[in-house]
Formats: structure tokens, C-alpha cells, sequence
């Protein structure tokens, strides 16, 4: 990761980490998590396809851990903004571990491995918008896009790795073992976000606190009514929409359209975890002095055209480049979309625009999917991914069209001068003391 500074007074993402302590606990916890995380996945794939032997269950296993919990992110977005971000997360990770025990010790049945399995991904879809809404009060304004490039590329560093320890270490422990490190990685993601501050809710002067379901309905209000928050959310969804069928495409088109074997189509699909990682890594550096709303409409651009080109591939070296470049564009999306959306949010609701937009966009891959397979059905990977890609290049200039004019008209919310990282760092003690003073009095 760059040491450097990016510009006078932006501290570089290491210098960063390395003097906030909250934002190095939510660093740390969130790669320990997200590794732990895609060792277990590699072992549940193998357990069910080794126990059940039908390709069906292998996808179940998939739908319940990534799309079902996408139909409640309202509610799990309302959680964020109701209670202590901090006591969420550590909550969130702890549920998480224990329920990754009982899998571990039981190797249930595929109907309670399924329900064991769905609810772990509730937990961790409550802990996704926490840990984004948690970030503005670790660090100052000014820093936002270089702690989004830092905390994005360890995460995706853990996940991109995950698989490869997991290999190394199944025919030593087996999948009960691996399951076992995954629990043990989200007790310790726990423990090490004890650093953290607490986070308590910012209270909302408009309303009074209401059901989590109200405030679940507010969230939503707010998206649909505040253009440049609809803007970025509906591009967002639409763009993985239609690209979201890539990895799919991909496996077809190095096997019939390539005339390539299994190993490139591996390449194939660890070209846009490469280009994310090279991605996040250099944002980590020159994040802080780009435009946001030029970066969100690149990233949406490049992350499509990549698709159309890639059908257009001749061989798998230009079809892994394109692929790799479009890992760029993914980061580029991920990193200005956070940032924005963190600068923009009225505090009190960041916590459900992030749950709601995650929630999204898991639904727009899901359908995604389906459609894609159908298209491909249809026709072959090259017109399917010329369609996706195109399909997604459109929605960009509606993107690039609207935006601009939405954000000339948006107010965003006030926010206090930036500190400095020691002071952002500092009293965690007294926040304790006065929480805990509340809670008697509650």
C-alpha cells in the first residue's frame, strides 16, 4: 500500500491507519471478517456438493447467503441508524461466530444448514451499512476517500485470498476445521473492534423514534425523494444489473467461444479481483484529489464498456485485460459511491441508505443472473456480454447526464470542522462513560 502523502495535509492510507486507532480496529476487524468469511464459503460449497451431490443445493446454498438477505435490508439498514454503530458491529460479529460454530460442531442436514446459513448472512448484512455509516465519525471529511481505498482494498485482499488459504488448509483440517478458523476470525473481528469508539445514534429533530419498521419506511422515503441520492442508487443497481451476469458468461466463454480450458477460465475470473486490488491500492493514494462524481461515472462507465469489449475478445489475454481494467473501474464505483453517499446523508440516515443500496443492488445481481442465464441461453457469451455491457454504458450517460444538475441542488448536511486524527482517536473512555450513564437512566 502507498506510504506516501497524496497532498500537503492528506495523511497517505498507512500514515492513516497507523495513527487512528479506531479506523486501524475497523480495518483490521473487517479483514480478519471478510477472510474468515470466504474460508467458510469454499468449505459449505464443498460439504453440501460432497454431501448432497446436486449442483441445485451448491446454488441454494449461494441464494440464501446472498440474495435472501438483500429482501430485508430496510429494516437491517434501520438497525445502524436506531442503536450504538459500534455495539451493532461487535453484536453483528459475535452472532456471526456462534452460528458459524454450530455448523461447524453439527454439520446439520441441508434444510438447517440452510437456516443456519441465512441467518449468519442477516448478521452480516446488518454489519455491512454499519461499518460504512461508522466510518465518517472515525475520520475527518477531508480523509473519507482515502479510509473508503484503505478499508475496500483489505477487505477484498481477504476475500481474494480467503479461497487460496482455504485450499491450503483443508487437507490438513478439513471443512469442520476451516469452519472452525471462520468462527474463531469473527470472535476475534469482535474483540478487536472493542477499540473503537462508541458510536451512538444521531438522533433525528424531524421525528420521534418510532418502530424500526417506520424508520425503515423513512429510509426509503428519503432515497426516492432526494434526486442525487436516487441517482447514484438507481445507476449503481442498474449498472450491476446488467453486468452482474459476467461471471457466468465468462466460464462459457473460455470453454465454447476461446476453445480454452478450465485454467483460463480461472484466469478469467481472477482478472477483476486483480484489477481491485490494483484498483483500491492506487485510490488509497490519488483518491483524496479526485472529483467523486467523475470517478463514481468512470467507474460506472469502465465496469461496462470492460463487458462489451470482453465480447468482443479474441483471445483469453485480451479478454483477461479487459477484464482486469474493469476490476479498476469496479473499485472506482465502490470507493466515490461510499464517499459521496457519506458526505451527502444526513447522519441519522446514513445508516439506512447504505442498507437499502447494498440490499439493491444483491437484488439487481439476482436478477441479473436469471436474465443473463436466460440471454445466454438464447444466444452465446460474446452477445451477452456485449449486451450487458451496452445496456450498462446507456444507464452511465443517463448517470452522467442527470447527476451534475441533481447535485447543484442538493444540500447536504452539516458537518463539523475536520479533526485532527488524534483527536478522532481520542476519548473513548469518556464516550463509555456517558453512554453508560444513558443506559442507567434508560
Amino acid at each position: 500500500m502507498p506510504t506516501a502523502d497524496t497532498e500537503a495535509g492528506t495523511p497517505s492510507a498507512t500514515r492513516l491507519l497507523r495513527t487512528n486507532r479506531p479506523l486501524r480496529a475497523l480495518f483490521t476487524a473487517r479483514v480478519v471478517s471478510y477472510g474468515g468469511d470466504s474460508l467458510s464459503l469454499v468449505a459449505l460449497m464443498l460439504h453440501v456438493a460432497n454431501t448432497t451431490g446436486q449442483g441445485l443445493a451448491v446454488a441454494l446454498l449461494l441464494l440464501v447467503g446472498d440474495f435472501v438477505p438483500s429482501l430485508i435490508s430496510p429494516l437491517t439498514g434501520a438497525i445502524s441508524d436506531r442503536f450504538d454503530l459500534r455495539r451493532v458491529m461487535i453484536m453483528c460479529e459475535i452472532a456471526q461466530g456462534v452460528l458459524v460454530l454450530m455448523i461447524a460442531l453439527a454439520l446439520p442436514p441441508l434444510p438447517l444448514l440452510l437456516t443456519l446459513v441465512g441467518l449468519r448472512a442477516i448478521a452480516s448484512q446488518i454489519f455491512q451499512p454499519a461499518s460504512r455509516a461508522a466510518i465518517p465519525s472515525m475520520v475527518g471529511e477531508r480523509d473519507l476517500e482515502t479510509a473508503n481505498s484503505a478499508v475496500g482494498f483489505g477487505s477484498n485482499c481477504a476475500e481474494a485470498f480467503g479461497p487460496l488459504l482455504a485450499a491450503a488448509m483443508l487437507p490438513f483440517l478439513g471443512i469442520r476445521g476451516v469452519l472452525l478458523v471462520d468462527a474463531a476470525s469473527f470472535l476475534l473481528s469482535a474483540v478487536v473492534l472493542l477499540a473503537t469508539k462508541p458510536m451512538p445514534p444521531v438522533p433525528d429533530p424531524d421525528a420521534d423514534q418510532g418502530t424500526l419498521l417506520t424508520q425503515a419506511k423513512v429510509g426509503l422515503g428519503y432515497i426516492l425523494r432526494t434526486p442525487a441520492i436516487r441517482i447514484i442508487s438507481l445507476g449503481f443497481c442498474a449498472v450491476v444489473a446488467f453486468n452482474g451476469v459476467d461471471d457466468v458468461a465468462l466460464v462459457l466463454l473460455a470453454k465454447e467461444d476461446l476453445m480454452s480450458g478450465d485454467s483460463s477460465v480461472g484466469l478469467l475470473l481472477g482478472a477483476v479481483g486483480i484489477g481491485l486490488l490494483v484498483g483500491y491500492a492506487l485510490l488509497t493514494r490519488y483518491s483524496s484529489s479526485m472529483a467523486m462524481p467523475t470517478l463514481l461515472v468512470a467507474g460506472f462507465l469502465v465496469s461496462s464498456a470492460g463487458n462489451f469489449l470482453t465480447g468482443l475478445a479474441w483471445s483469453v489475454a485480451a479478454a483477461f485485460t479487459v477484464q482486469a481494467v474493469r476490476g479498476l473501474g469496479i473499485a472506482g464505483m465502490d470507493v466515490a459511491s461510499s464517499t459521496m453517499l457519506q458526505r451527502m446523508v444526513p447522519p441519522n440516515l446514513l445508516g439506512r441508505v447504505f442498507g437499502n443500496l447494498y440490499g439493491a443492488i444483491g437484488v439487481a445481481a439476482a436478477i441479473s443472473y436469471v436474465g443473463g442465464g436466460l440471454l445466454l441461453d438464447a444466444t452465446d457469451a460474446p452477445t451477452t456480454l456485449m449486451i450487458a455491457g451496452g445496456g450498462g454504458v446507456v444507464f452511465t450517460l443517463l448517470v452522467a447526464v442527470t447527476l451534475p444538475r441533481a447535485l447543484k441542488r442538493h444540500t447536504a448536511p452539516e458537518t463539523p470542522e475536520d479533526p485532527a486524527p488524534d483527536e478522532v482517536a481520542h476519548d473513548a473512555m469518556s464516550a463509555d462513560e456517558t453512554l453508560a450513564d444513558k443506559q442507567a437512566r434508560g
